[in-house]
C-alpha cells in the first residue's frame, strides 16, 4: 500500500518560484571559524535552472541527471538515475556494483533519497542489489516506512522486481584478502573516504530533490551504518530552503547531523559554503584527530547557489549546469 494511504503530507503551497536565471546580489560575509587558517576563498555560484551538482569526479552520473531534467522530468527522478550510474559503475569500488566490503567480505550498500515535499526512503546494510537508490525510492513511495534494514530490505527489493546479483567483483575480492593480512583497520584519506555518492538537483520549476548512496567504509565491522543513509546527517532537503549532503566519515557527519544544520544555516540567511564551512567547524571544534579523516560537504540553496567544503585536501564536486560539465576541487581547512 502506498505511503500516500498513511501520511497526509503538508501543503507547500504559496511558494512563488521563477524558473529560469536566479540572480543574486551576493556578499562575502564573515562567518565565526575554528581558525583564521581556513581558506578564504568562497566558492559560491549563482545558477540557472536545472542544476545538477554531486559529490567527486563523476560525470557520467551528472551528465545522466542532467539528461533526465533536460526531457522535463523531476529533480527526483534525476538523482536517482544519476546515482544508479555510479552503482553501476564496478569500476568505482565505492557505490553498488564492486564496492569494497566489510571485514567479512560482504558488500553491503546504504543509500536514502528525498524529495521535494520532505518525504524520505532509506536502505541500510542492503545486500545483493546494486541500485540501493532505487530501492530507497520504492520505500519511500511504495511503503509506510521510512528506513528497511538488512535481509528486510533485500527481500522488499527483490518483491518489487529487483534481481539478486553478487555484488563482490573480482577486484574488490582481492583488495579484501590484501587487506586481511594487515589485521587493522585504519581510514585512507580521499581513498577509503571516497565511498559515497551525494547527488542534489533543482529542476526547471526549482524544485529540489536529493539522494545519497554508498557502499560505506571499506572493510568496516559487520552491521555498521554510516551518515549517508540516515536523513538530516547524510542528506537533508527543504524545499523552501535547499539541500545538503555529506561524504567521507560518516561517524563524524552523523555527531553533528550536518546536512541538517547546513539546511537551517541556509535558513537563516548563510550562503551555501558558508553554511559548508560552518557544519565543518563544528567538526573541527569537537575532534582533536581530523588529521586522521575527512569530511565534505556540498550544499544548494532555492536560488541556485552551491557550496562546498571540507577538511583536507582532495575532495572535488562534479556540477552540470549551462550545458557545462565540471569538476572542480574543494576549498578546504588548512591547519598547516
Amino acid at each position: 500500500m502506498k505511503r500516500r494511504k498513511f501520511i497526509q503530507n503538508a501543503s507547500l503551497t504559496g511558494l512563488g518560484v521563477v524558473a529560469g536565471t536566479a540572480t543574486l546580489s551576493c556578499k562575502e560575509t564573515t562567518s565565526e571559524k575554528p581558525s583564521e587558517e581556513i581558506n578564504k576563498t568562497l566558492a559560491v555560484t549563482t545558477g540557472t535552472f536545472p542544476i545538477v551538482i554531486a559529490t567527486w569526479n563523476v560525470p557520467n552520473a551528472t551528465a545522466k541527471a542532467w539528461e533526465v531534467l533536460q526531457n522535463g522530468n523531476s529533480a527526483l527522478d534525476a538523482v536517482e538515475k544519476g546515482c544508479m550510474v555510479e552503482e553501476a559503475n564496478a569500476e568505482g569500488q565505492s557505490v553498488g556494483l564492486g564496492g569494497l566490503p566489510d571485514r567479512d567480505g560482504n558488500v553491503t550498500l546504504d543509500a536514502c533519497i528525498m524529495n521535494k515535499e520532505g518525504n524520505y526512503g532509506a536502505v541500510v546494510c542492503m545486500q545483493n542489489i546494486i541500485h540501493p537508490i532505487s530501492v530507497a525510492r520504492k520505500v519511500m513511495e511504495e511503503t509506510p516506512h521510512v528506513i528497511l534494514a538488512g535481509k528486510g530490505a533485500e527481500k522488499f527489493a527483490v518483491s518489487e522486481g529487483f534481481k539478486r546479483e553478487s555484488l563482490l567483483t573480482k577486484t574488490s575480492k582481492k583488495k579484501w584478502e590484501e587487506w586481511k593480512k594487515t589485521s587493522k583497520y585504519k581510514p585512507i584519506i580521499n581513498i577509503e573516504n571516497h565511498d559515497t555518492i551525494g547527488m542534489l538537483a533543482i529542476d526547471k520549476n526549482g524544485d529540489i530533490s536529493g539522494g545519497c548512496t554508498t557502499s560505506g567504509l571499506a572493510y568496516k565491522m559487520a552491521g555498521r551504518v554510516g551518515d549517508s543513509p540516515i536523513i538530516g546527517s547524510g542528506l537533508f532537503i527543504d524545499n523552501e530552503v535547499g539541500g545538503a549532503t555529506a561524504t567521507g566519515m560518516g561517524e563524524e557527519v552523523l555527531k553533528t547531523v550536518g546536512s541538517f544544520l547546513i539546511v537551517e544555516l541556509m535558513r537563516q540567511g548563510r550562503t551555501p559554503q558558508e553554511a559548508c564551512e560552518e557544519a565543518i567547524a563544528r567538526i573541527i571544534k569537537k575532534s582533536p584527530n581530523i588529521e586522521d579523516f575527512q569530511v565534505g560537504y556540498i550544499a544548494m540553496n532555492k536560488q541556485g547557489e552551491t557550496g562546498a567544503y571540507c577538511i583536507h585536501e582532495g575532495f572535488s564536486t562534479t556540477k552540470y549546469e549551462n550545458g557545462s560539465n565540471e569538476n572542480t576541487p574543494v576549498d578546504f581547512y588548512n591547519k598547516a
